[in-house]
């Protein structure tokens, strides 16, 4: 019998982060977790069933996928060219830049910045699409990844919803990332996708700074797609917004009304107004001192204890940390739900939402107790939840991200 099986029946007594520190990873299960979160799309499945075959419980699972693999000691460092390829076989080119001094011992902040000029052919293969500007970009103390968008990949398409994460998801397999020091910038329509991000796709992200950016552009039919923008959606997702006086483009007093708007929501952010700036950023040596600062003290809460979210649509943009929208009153027209959790319980608000779910990480309910849920005014349930071994890898799969590991899937329906 291994040392995870003798303590399982201790671990069934003690509160989880107790536990955690008295489970070892034996030989075994650690080649099995790295199997685990090394491996590719494809190979995922296969890998997530040994891993769910030789655990004993779910709570031990969770130490096993928190503990993480051993990272490999020699991994490639510099300027490397790389390419992702879809479902529908289209390859979206990006650019990491990964410190040669690259150390596995320790968790690398990583920073991904979007490029401007969007609306131009595909790049071709070897072409430095990314260097305009972007050589300054080359930080000591993290892994900057830019990727490459084009007339047919906006950053705001939904290509690019899922191409980001997506390479984010592969970087992971490789090299030791920071979930919680994940960043994300842009230049011009770089900003413009960074704005998009933060209003639709937060989840992965400790906060986003969006360079002579427009949101408006988000809301305009003529740049092919429009979304409603719920300004409540940036809650505990701060922004660093710059943008020049003079811009042609975008000058500041367009994105005034926002920055507004943003301080009426409680969105924590700073605007800088560059005196004379045009759309450049020639302003960025001196302002650079006050991004870095901005950054480190913003390190992402992966389990925050309020979550919000505002959607017209179920299929996708419908997900924030530990809450998902799956059921709306009306079809495309927008909902909303709040919540808040105390321990166990949480206390839910709905606005034109029929269905939601709760996602449930073992670091913050006790599996012991019964979870009760209240929407609005309501209790719909109070009842224990038994955490999942198959349900925790699905989504350690789907999200690639050892902060924020759930172990149950909680369904609730709206009382009418």
């Amino acid at each position: 019998m291994t040392i995870t099986k003798r303590l399982f029946g201790l671990c069934a007594t003690l509160v989880l982060t107790q536990c955690q520190s008295a489970i070892a990873v034996d030989e075994a299960a650690q080649a099995l977790v790295t199997r685990f979160w090394t491996a590719s799309a494809q190979d995922s499945a296969a890998a997530a069933q040994q891993l769910q075959d030789a655990a004993p419980d779910a709570l031990t699972l969770h130490a096993w996928l928190k503990a993480g693999p051993q990272w490999q000691q020699e991994a490639p460092t510099g300027e490397l060219h790389r390419s992702r390829t879809d479902a529908e076989g289209t390859q979206f080119p990006y650019v990491l830049l990964v410190p040669e001094d690259y150390n596995p011992r320790r968790a690398w902040p990583v920073e991904f910045n979007l490029h401007g000029g969007i609306s131009r052919p595909k790049p071709e293969a070897g072409e430095s699409f990314w260097r305009n500007g972007y050589d300054q970009l080359r930080e000591p103390d993290r892994i900057v990844v830019v990727p490459a968008a084009w007339d047919e990949a906006f950053w705001w398409f939904d290509n690019q919803a899922d191409n980001i994460p997506a390479i984010l998801h592969e970087l992971k397999q490789t090299y030791h990332v920071d979930d919680n020091r994940v960043t994300l910038s842009g230049v011009s329509d770089g900003g413009t996708g960074s704005y998009f991000f933060a209003f639709l796709q937060p989840t992965e992200w400790a906060a986003f700074l969006p360079y002579i950016g427009n949101l408006a552009v988000l809301r305009n039919p003529a740049g092919r797609v429009s979304y409603p923008l719920s300004f409540d959606n940036l809650a505990g997702k701060p922004l660093y917004i710059v943008n020049g006086e003079n811009d042609p483009l975008y000058p500041a007093a367009r994105i005034q009304p926002y920055i507004d708007l943003m301080a009426r929501a409680n969105v924590e952010h700073i605007f800088r107004i560059i005196p004379q700036g045009g759309h450049n950023t020639r302003w960025l040596p001196e302002e650079r001192p006050a991004i870095e600062a901005f950054k480190a003290a913003h390190v992402r809460d992966p389990l925050p204890e309020r979550v919000q979210w505002a959607t017209d649509r179920t299929d996708r943009y419908n997900r924030n940390h530990w809450l998902r929208v799956d059921g709306l009153r009306e079809q495309g027209q927008p909902g909303r739900v709040m919540v808040e959790r105390t321990g166990n319980t949480f206390t839910v608000t709905a606005f034109g939402v029929s269905d939601f779910t709760l996602l449930l990480s073992p670091e913050e309910v006790d599996f012991a107790q019964p979870v009760q849920v209240l929407v609005n005014g309501t209790g719909v349930l109070a009842h224990k939840v038994e955490p999942s071994e198959q349900r925790l890898l699905q989504w350690a799969a789907r999200d690639r991200d050892r902060s924020m590991l759930f172990a149950a899937e909680l369904p609730i329906h709206v009382p009418d």
